[in-house]
């Protein structure tokens, strides 16, 4: 039987915004309440990137609301976090952050067997025209999608 992958929030703008060439499974570092903020569906990747620093990948800007439950020891929503990877995922964003017009994008947030999973992606920004040939592209796949259900009834 398959676990399933309980997905807690999605970075929506990511995909319109960059060419996503190659995604990477990452682990987080999360303290106390954020845990339990994130079960709650707290969670928030707009706007959110990563770095890597020191041979090392933080995320900056994913905001996790304070848990409602929580007392005084709740977390910073804002807070830097660090993400874990592999030592070679790790070489392998850095060289590609390190290219001009690369970024490194959360995509989206979800539970993988009771644990926290980022899947991050690295992209290139899209410009103007390129995202108006993307929407086109997508409204002219739904325009045919459309005919093919109205031939078919």
């Amino acid at each position: 039987m398959k676990p399933s992958n309980k997905i807690i929030c999605l970075n929506k703008t990511a995909r319109r915004n960059y060419f996503i060439e190659e995604t990477y499974e990452a682990g987080i570092v999360l303290v106390g309440t954020e845990v339990k903020a994130l079960r709650e569906g707290k969670g928030n990747l707009k706007d959110s990137y990563a770095e890597v620093r020191n041979g090392e990948v933080f995320l900056h800007g994913a905001h996790i609301s304070p848990y409602s439950h929580g007392n005084l020891a709740n977390h910073d929503p804002l807070g830097v976090r660090k993400l874990l990877l592999h030592k070679r995922e790790i070489k392998k964003l850095y060289g590609k952050s390190r290219e001009k017009g690369m970024a490194i994008i959360p995509l989206k947030a979800y539970f993988k067997n009771g644990k926290v999973k980022i899947e991050i992606g690295v992209g290139k920004g899209k410009n103007l025209y390129d995202k108006r040939q993307s929407l086109k592209i997508r409204e002219d796949r739904r325009d045919m999608e459309r005919g093919l259900r109205m031939k078919n009834r």
